[in-house]
């Protein structure tokens, strides 16, 4: 059953052929709105193009899935509009040259001139940007993001950040359209254990509050559905060259 707020997602013999060969093949599972799903495997496995297809950022070529009720890849363009990636390398970078505050605003901005009703659109410009504020701070306290630890507040540039920190921002600008899921890439990449621990307590505390997160890394953590990917003849970064459905957000 869906939820109002998380999307379920499900996937029945899921497979992606690419120009170089199998990406993955023969993905099968469920999950339910709000859960923490880890898609685990080796560098170049697949598990990126698994996460952007479905995200609706990847055209498949077998088997079938459904994001928030919608058909895949039929309905890519409907499951985009409901579903924000966090960092995937290539598609969702941050900026270095942008500081915290910037990255923040730009995002604030954009949801409020693009995913915002024209009753919204026609409210006081003060009253727009109180709403805007309002957003980015609900989302930084998701995130567990506070701009006051960070050496220099909100107009730290992106390229100053710890890998955390940049995690959590990324998490943070998703969290600004309010989505029913939650993409992330390189879950666990060069992270110590213990960040590694604080960067899977922030997905499951987003995913307790009920956004589904879909999350890639190398080793999944106890208490999540684990969707692995089986070894390709080809790398992720090839395989998005390929298919141009996977460009930047």
């Amino acid at each position: 059953m869906e939820s109002p707020h998380g999307a379920a997602v499900a996937a029945e013999d899921l497979g992606l052929e690419g120009p170089r060969g199998r990406v993955f093949r023969n993905v099968t599972f469920s999950a339910e709105p709000g859960a923490l799903v880890a898609i685990e495997g080796p560098s170049g496995s697949g598990r990126t193009c698994l996460l952007l297809a479905l995200a609706g950022r990847m055209r498949t070529t077998e088997g079938h899935a459904r994001t928030g009720g919608l058909r895949l890849p039929k309905q890519a363009a409907a499951v985009r509009g409901i579903a924000a990636l966090g960092p995937v390398p290539g598609v969702s970078e941050l900026d270095p040259a942008f500081t915290v505050a910037e990255h923040l605003n730009e995002r604030a901005l954009l949801q409020g001139r693009y995913g915002a009703s024209l009753r919204t659109l026609l409210r006081p410009r003060a009253e727009r940007r109180a709403a805007a504020m309002a957003r980015i701070d609900k989302a930084l306290d998701a995130a567990g993001l506070d701009l006051a630890t960070l050496p220099k507040s909100g107009r730290t540039s992106v390229r100053d950040l710890e890998r955390l920190e940049a995690l959590r921002l990324s998490v943070a600008l998703a969290l600004i359209g309010e989505p029913r899921l939650l993409a992330v890439d390189d879950t666990d990449l060069k992270l110590s254990d213990a960040e590694r621990d604080r960067a899977w307590a922030l997905l499951r505390s987003v995913a307790d509050a009920g956004t589904t997160v879909l999350a890639v890394c190398s080793e999944a953590p106890e208490n999540t559905l684990v969707v692995p990917t089986a070894p390709a003849t080809t790398t992720d970064e090839e395989t998005a060259d390929a298919h141009p459905e996977a460009g930047r957000a």
